[in-house]
């Protein structure tokens, strides 16, 4: 089948979104996804997965719209040009120094209840009800996925995260054991040298201890996405459709 999705970029609550879909003109998705790029990428940056995953599972196609929204922060006085972040990295942790990681997970980054507020006005933009609505995202996407997830009014309908790591762990702790029966799918690097394996596997190992059902797949590699993640992250989709 040859894929001709619809690409716009509008204002959805408080970010400027990416959103791609093959749906009819007009027609209501079935299942929203919302995929948060990560620290230091473009807007843009993940808007490429909707296709291939609407490929890697035809039916994605004719029921899903994806939501690609754009983090608040630009980092054009690092020197990125284009990139942007949902909450700032202090420069020591970024130049690979004073990474104390038991530190980190704890805490709450500065920047991150902004940019929670932020995230939360898309989705409540998207005028779906949060059984409709998948959160996902990519290292500090992922982060900020799994912070909303956990704070929404209810469930959302399932949680992707990609290279993912654990912060504001004793807030997130709490809250995930209001959550279940939340479905989780989550893909790490073994070789991923920016947010540690074991970070992913601390990740999962708070789902997983709230009762939280998490398809884990680690892979041989670093910081990245790999066609087998893409793969099993399309049929996870799938299954929120058909949980519907």
């Amino acid at each position: 089948m040859s894929l001709r999705p619809r690409h716009v970029r509008t204002k959805l609550g408080e970010l400027n979104c990416h959103v791609v879909d093959a749906l009819p003109e007009g027609a209501k998705p079935a299942l929203a996804v919302v995929l948060s790029h990560g620290f230091g990428a473009p807007g843009s940056d993940l808007v490429a997965l909707a296709p291939e995953l609407m490929n890697a599972a035809p039916r994605l196609a004719e029921a899903v719209r994806f939501v690609f929204p754009e983090a608040p922060l630009t980092l054009e006085h690092l020197g990125m040009a284009g990139g942007r972040a949902w909450f700032e990295i202090p420069m020591a942790i970024l130049m690979g120094q004073q990474r104390d990681w038991e530190q980190y997970s704890l805490a709450v980054p500065p920047g991150m209840p902004a940019a929670r507020r932020a995230l939360m006005s898309t989705v409540a933009a998207l005028q779906l009800p949060f059984q409709r609505i998948v959160l996902g995202g990519f290292s500090q996407g992922a982060m900020m996925s799994t912070d909303v997830a956990l704070r929404l009014e209810e469930s959302p309908a399932g949680l992707c995260l990609l290279s993912g790591a654990q912060v504001a762990g004793e807030e997130w702790k709490a809250k995930a054991h209001a959550r279940p029966s939340l479905p989780v799918f989550q893909g790490h690097g073994r070789q991923d040298a920016v947010l540690p394996y074991a970070e992913g596997e601390r990740l999962r190992g708070l789902l997983t201890g709230a009762g939280m059902p998490v398809e884990f797949l680690p892979f041989d590699g670093g910081h990245t996405i790999i066609t087998e993640e893409l793969e099993q992250l399309a049929a996870f989709l799938v299954k929120r459709l058909d949980e519907r």
